[in-house]
């Protein structure tokens, strides 16, 4: 309960060296160097661009046009978004 009581506090700067806490073993799997984060918003990004502009060339074919446009439209947005 100490324990929990100095983090909560921000008493426990350092840590313990041999069992790091959860927030900096979180911090340190999530982490990604900045090369990867630019080449993951480039990748999010023009797939996104991509997928948006098939959709409206999509909605022009007879029958199923608009479902096909519909999707692909969305998933283009959530791709843009996911950067």
């Amino acid at each position: 309960m100490d324990k929990l009581k100095k983090v909560l506090s921000g008493q426990d700067v350092g840590g313990d060296t041999e069992d790091p806490g959860v927030l900096e073993r979180a911090n340190q799997a999530t982490t990604l160097a900045w090369g990867k984060r630019v080449k993951g918003f480039l990748v999010c990004f023009i797939l996104g661009l991509f997928m948006s502009l098939l959709s409206t060339f999509m909605v022009w074919i007879p029958g199923f046009g608009l479902a096909v446009f519909v999707v692909f439209y969305t998933v283009g947005n959530i791709c843009v978004l996911a950067r």
